[in-house]
Formats: C-alpha cells, structure tokens, sequence
C-alpha cells in the first residue's frame, strides 16, 4: 500500500502492457516465468510462490496478485468481472483450459461436500423434526428451500435440477 496524503491507497493494478513486459505465462501448464530476471534481481525461472491457502500467488511492481487472475488477464487481456473457479478444484493448477470467470455463488458450486455432510449429497440434510431429507439451494445470498424428501435420492434430485435452474455449472456430489 501506499502513503499518500496521510491516507493508505492501493497500488493501481498492472496493466496488460506491463504484464507483458514482465511475465512469460504458458496457457497450457499453467506456469508464469520471468521474462527477465537481471535488472530486477530476481530469480530466473518460474514466478512466484504457493499461499498457505494452496493458491500460487505473484508479486509484481510491489502487489501481490493470484496466479489464476494474472493468467485470466494475460491470456484474454482483460480483468475477470468475477471469481476465478479452478474447474477441477486443484488451486494451483493455472492452465487456462482449467479456470473460468463465474459468480461467487457459481464457484460455491464447484466444492467438495464438507466433512460434515451426512446425506453423501450436496444441499440435502436431514430434517430431525420432519423426519425427511430438506433439500435447499443457495441463490443471490438467499436459501431456496426446495422441499422435504422420504428419499435422499429423491432430495439429490431436486438439488441437481435446482443447479440447473439457478447456476450455470454442473453440481459437485448429484445424484449417482
């Protein structure tokens, strides 16, 4: 960050050009490489580091960028408007063919079923009061209850069907 009229701002993000001028990015590993390394004291070789989170991230011009919204923005020349979804979930995997530019609620969409889960389903649980499966899908920061279900099979129906009708991704954990 910079100190500029006693205030922290952002650093301006990095244009195309400079990107460019900086960093060689192979669309088809994945990989970015400095283009050269002497006049900035770098390391030759691949660029940038892995975060704790498990996403390869890069520092240029003093700002830390993740790999995936470099590779985006490299590739296609532009910003993504959103999220950028690693299709096959493995976050430092930057090949081009790999990533796509979709909404918050679209990228919850491609994730593992959490530890938690007892139903073997995405959006189904049980409902101890009801003594059925409850279905329900998140859509634009609201929960759409899609009804009660004798059936877990039948609850993972209705789920699938709903991510058919409010996102435009293939649900992780449907219907077997």
């Amino acid at each position: 960050m910079n100190h500029y009229a006693g205030r922290m701002t952002e650093k301006p993000l990095i244009t195309l050009n400079r990107l460019h001028e900086l960093l060689k990015y192979d669309s088809e590993s994945g990989i970015f490489t400095w283009i050269d390394s002497r006049p900035l004291n770098r390391k030759t070789g691949t660029a940038g580091r892995v975060t704790p989170e498990g996403y390869a991230s890069i520092k240029v011009d003093g700002r830390n960028y993740l790999s995936h919204r470099l590779a985006w923005f490299h590739f296609y020349g532009d910003w993504p408007k959103g999220q950028i979804d690693h299709i096959n979930r493995n976050r430092s995997d930057n090949r081009i063919a790999n990533l796509r530019d979709v909404t918050a609620s679209e990228n919850q969409q491609n994730t593992l079923l959490s530890p938690r889960n007892k139903s073997g389903f995405k959006g189904v649980s049980w409902n101890k009061n009801e003594q059925k499966w409850n279905a329900k899908i998140g859509h634009q920061s609201k929960k759409i209850h899609l009804g009660f279900f004798d059936d877990v099979k039948d609850a993972a129906s209705a789920y699938v069907d709903a991510v058919a009708k409010y996102h435009s991704c293939n649900p992780v954990g449907g219907v077997n």
